[in-house]
């Protein structure tokens, strides 16, 4: 039995006797029942302002909360059914006939990602439609698909980020049972699924809810979106178990192999353990093998150190700054923190650690920042060319350049970290990725619509160009894969540079790292292999000590005594 009622189970859950287990925090409203069946039920107080009953109730039934009269939805809820202000329904995850038990997932050195959004995966735009378009993945090579958030968020399309119920699966993509169905279904052509969840922040549209039941929010701390979660202020316990308590589910009950822990760095938390380090630990325990991967823009290796050292024990973190040195050289864009990174040095430094500010001056942040990661493992660093954040967060949503594109994928397979691909990057989709959102309270849609058209007034490379309204559902249709793609031979490109990556390069370090900042060449090796790459617009003459065997590139090389001739924004793979 646990030391405090708050670390029993929180939400609804079935018995085998046909019977049901409700519990929930609730200090703030002075009534509160269980509506069930159109009957309310008593709640009996267990302490610390948890109130709990075990009523006769089966899944599928529907449920609510009463507060001070007025019905709302579990915090802990698995199902909306009729979304963020509908009943709850109770699910028993146990009830599905898994298929997956001599599933394995790989390891981070054997890992690749491909980060996918269900909404615009597929025509469906659900965990059914996602599950024929799962094979194609599985045969390029593709080791792992990575959901965007899928915690039920408002209305019927949106990115995931501003999600409520954070163990509730959206509706609009199927629910919970169909979710399980698709983690089968991956499980069954070999591929790990890794679930982005959001505990920085909670959508606007649910504060008041959650509100009603007590203090979820502080103002002791607060994020881009609001006041912070409140993990470490008076009454933070049970709020600490209700993030807990959902992302040891997601990997207890719904097979997840990992979670990757959105924006880490808006969860400012002073206790004796931060909350990051309590969901590894228990994400860890409840499902043993199972990964969490962090989003932190602090460029801090305590995010992967183990806690014994003051970490987090976090298994790997996303690293933006390799996808800003390599965006910058490709593009020449130099907007705002791009500016940094406008040097080919700036790039050799990433191939060896992602951490290109690691302690040195930032002139956007206008103070040093980062901290050297040298003793973290290459493979814990999960590196990209492009990511929702960085396609979608543009004002029209549009993808690498096409010119650009073989030799971002060259040098994100090729690098020594573990690579993620973006949905529809492996064969140039021609789609963009934009952001789309469909807010039910009307004054939260208009403040989303006018911040994304204000956010972008100022931008020269946007003059003229009207900004996607987000709420415009046409704005969600551009963003679905069309599968269609360019320049032509991606997908051949990219299943030959997955095949090298297991087959031919060697994992770990790179050995040397060499360039010519005037000419725009760069030369990484590793083992008896060197990536050679060219940045530049027009053919250049990299130098070389012997004839070269070219293994595979982007564009056809030349090789001289002496050189290989590479053409403009082309990769080759050297031996």
């Amino acid at each position: 039995m646990p030391a405090y009622p708050f670390e029993r189970p929180l939400g609804a859950f079935p018995q085998r006797n046909g019977r049901t287990e409700f519990r929930v925090w609730a200090p703030n409203p002075e009534t509160i029942a269980l509506r069930l069946n159109g009957s309310d039920h008593a709640l009996e107080p267990a302490g610390f302002d948890i109130f709990e009953a075990t009523v006769d109730a089966q899944a599928g039934d529907d449920y609510a909360f009463v507060l001070d009269g007025v019905e709302l939805p579990d915090p802990c809820s698995r199902w909306q059914p009729q979304g963020l202000r509908g009943p709850s329904r109770v699910v028993d995850p146990h009830t599905f006939e898994w298929t997956d038990g001599g599933f394995r997932p790989p390891g981070l050195a054997d890992s690749i990602i491909y980060e996918l959004h269900v909404g615009t995966f597929s025509p469906e735009g659900t965990f059914a439609g996602a599950i024929g378009y799962l094979a194609p993945l599985a045969e390029l090579g593709i080791t792992t698909i990575e959901l965007m958030p899928v915690a039920e968020f408002p209305g019927e399309r949106g990115w995931g980020y501003d999600g409520v119920y954070q163990s509730a699966t959206q509706s609009s993509y199927g629910g919970p049972l169909e979710l399980q169905k698709l983690v089968d279904a991956a499980h069954a052509l070999g591929l790990a699924v890794i679930l982005d969840v959001v505990h920085n922040h909670v959508g606007a549209s649910g504060t008041k809810a959650l509100l009603a039941y007590g203090p979820y929010f502080t103002d002791k701390h607060h994020t881009p979106w609001g006041a912070g979660l409140n993990v470490d202020d008076e009454q933070c316990d049970a709020v600490r178990e209700w993030v807990c308590q959902s992302a040891e589910g997601w990997v207890r009950d719904f097979h997840i192999d990992g979670l990757r822990l959105d924006a880490i760095h808006a969860i400012v938390d002073s206790s004796p353990e931060h909350l990051v380090a309590e969901i590894a630990r228990r994400v860890h325990a409840a499902r043993p093998g199972a990964l969490v991967i962090a989003e932190s823009g602090l460029n801090d290796p305590r995010v992967m150190r183990v806690p014994e050292l003051g970490g987090h024990g976090c298994d790997a973190a996303w690293a933006d700054d390799f996808h800003h040195a390599l965006r910058t050289l490709l593009t020449g864009d130099t907007d705002g923190w791009y500016a940094e990174f406008d040097s080919l040095a700036l790039l050799a430094k990433a191939f060896k650690r992602p951490h290109v500010h690691d302690g040195t001056y930032s002139a956007f942040r206008k103070r040093r920042f980062g901290a050297s990661a040298a003793d973290v493992p290459p493979e814990r660093f999960v590196v990209f060319s492009a990511d929702h954040d960085q396609i979608g967060n543009r004002a029209l949503g549009d993808r690498l350049p096409v010119e650009t594109r073989a030799l971002a994928a060259f040098c994100t397979l090729l690098s020594p970290f573990t690579p993620m691909l973006f949905q529809g990057e492996e064969y140039g989709e021609r789609a963009p990725f934009q952001f789309f959102s469909d807010h039910i309270d009307p004054e939260i849609a208009d403040a989303t619509r006018e911040g994304r058209r204000r956010e972008f007034a100022s931008f020269a490379e946007f003059s003229g160009e009207e900004v996607p309204d987000p709420q415009d559902v046409a704005t969600f249709e551009r963003s679905k894969l069309t599968r269609t793609g360019e320049p032509d031979g991606m997908l051949e490109l990219h299943a030959n540079l997955i095949r090298a990556r297991r087959e031919l390069v060697p994992p770990g370090d790179v050995d040397d790292v060499t360039f010519d900042e005037r000419q725009g060449w760069l030369a990484v090796r590793r083992g008896e292999y060197t990536l050679l790459a060219n940045f530049g617009r027009a053919a250049v003459h990299v130098p070389r000590e012997r004839a070269e065997e070219v293994i595979l590139a982007t564009h056809e090389p030349t090789v001289e005594p002496g050189f290989v001739v590479l053409a403009g924004l082309s990769g080759a793979l050297v031996r």
